[in-house]
């Protein structure tokens, strides 16, 4: 499935935009115009990356410092220590979409549970 996410010229070099999906999304622009887009939310504890820090080609959770390589989704620093998924990027238009990952995503304990309708 391909999701709009936002044009491209709404999204400066050097951040990010959150997809409100389940679970969300996060498109990253790096400072050398590449575009990424990743599971939005740490596989450590309940964060948004999108509000992390990126530089290159990792994103910085905002919680607890945990790295992701945007190219991969792969760990680069703990805590955390699944990857997050990752996802293909189309622009057409001039509008990036988003082509979501049809595997499972690793997500923490606590937004699993929700998801899935317990309680966290």
């Amino acid at each position: 499935m391909k999701i709009p996410a936002c044009r491209l010229a709404d999204l400066p070099r050097g951040e990010a935009f959150r997809l409100d999906i389940d679970p969300p999304v996060s498109v990253f622009h790096t400072d050398d115009g590449e575009l990424f887009a990743i599971d939005d939310t740490c596989t450590h504890q309940d964060a948004s990356l999108a509000d992390g820090w990126l530089e290159g080609c990792e994103v910085e959770c905002p919680l607890h410092a945990s790295k992701f390589d945007l190219r991969t989704g792969a760990v680069d620093a703990p805590p955390a220590k699944l990857p997050v998924r990752t996802h293909e990027v189309v622009v057409e238009d001039g509008m990036i979409h988003v082509r979501v990952s049809t595997d499972a995503p690793n997500l923490p304990p606590c937004v699993a549970s929700r998801l899935a309708g317990g309680s966290a």
